[in-house]
């Protein structure tokens, strides 16, 4: 009996597809972002902040990926940035074809800074590349610090850990150094920003972080 390995061919034409993706962005000179997290780990909070604080420097974009609904797109839009909602079809991550797909469909050209706010989980987002420049991760605060403990392959493909809503730490039993200690074993490369959307602290050097991404896609360093 003959045995084909179909996840293989289907790997690998994404990886094709993402890596002309990711050329035509930096031709376009635009960073994309897929940013990722569980369900309620504070992404939409966190872009609308970062949307807020930098409105007079950057022009943004947002591509919300969603099994259904358009609320966050409709949110996105009135914080002031180009926005698409995707659905999914039921599909638990964004690959290099729905987000190709989803860049024909709106017009993003006019940014700086486009976020793919891709599905809400841990597990899947973290296996297909998108096309994005950056992966950036969210760990809230209540979700504990154990995280990396489970889903280390989440941790390991990121580029950058946003630790947000830390303004809750004192109602919740989360180990900031054990934490720090754990992710850095799994990646020692990743750049960690703690933060708080709601409050503002931390926000400026992520922010930094953003604005000296682009220069350097722009050949700006």
């Amino acid at each position: 009996m003959k045995t084909i390995n179909v996840g293989l061919s289907v790997s690998l034409d994404n990886d094709i597809k993402a890596e002309q993706l990711r050329g035509r962005m930096r031709e376009e000179g635009i960073l994309l972002i897929n940013l990722m997290s569980s369900p309620g780990a504070g992404k939409s909070t966190l872009l609308k902040r970062t949307i807020q604080d930098l409105k007079d420097e950057l022009r943004f974009a947002v591509m919300e990926a969603d099994i259904a609904s358009t609320v966050d797109a409709e949110a996105m839009a009135a914080a002031g940035a180009q926005a698409i909602q995707v659905h999914t079809d039921g599909m638990c991550h964004m690959d290099a074809g729905m987000t190709e797909a989803a860049l024909n469909a709106f017009d993003y050209k006019n940014s700086d800074i486009l976020f793919l706010e891709n599905v809400g989980n841990l597990i899947c987002p973290a296996e297909f590349d998108t096309g994005a420049e950056k992966k950036v991760m969210i760990l809230s605060v209540p979700e504990g610090d154990d995280k990396p403990l489970k889903y280390p392959l989440m941790f390991r493909e990121s580029d950058v850990l946003l630790i947000t809503k830390t303004d809750t730490k004192s109602f919740f039993r989360f180990d900031m150094e054990a934490c720090l200690k754990r992710v850095r074993a799994l990646n020692p490369d990743i750049k960690i920003f703690p933060l708080s959307a709601r409050t503002g602290e931390g926000m400026e050097a992520w922010e930094n972080w953003l604005k000296e991404s682009l220069m350097m896609l722009r050949g700006k360093e």
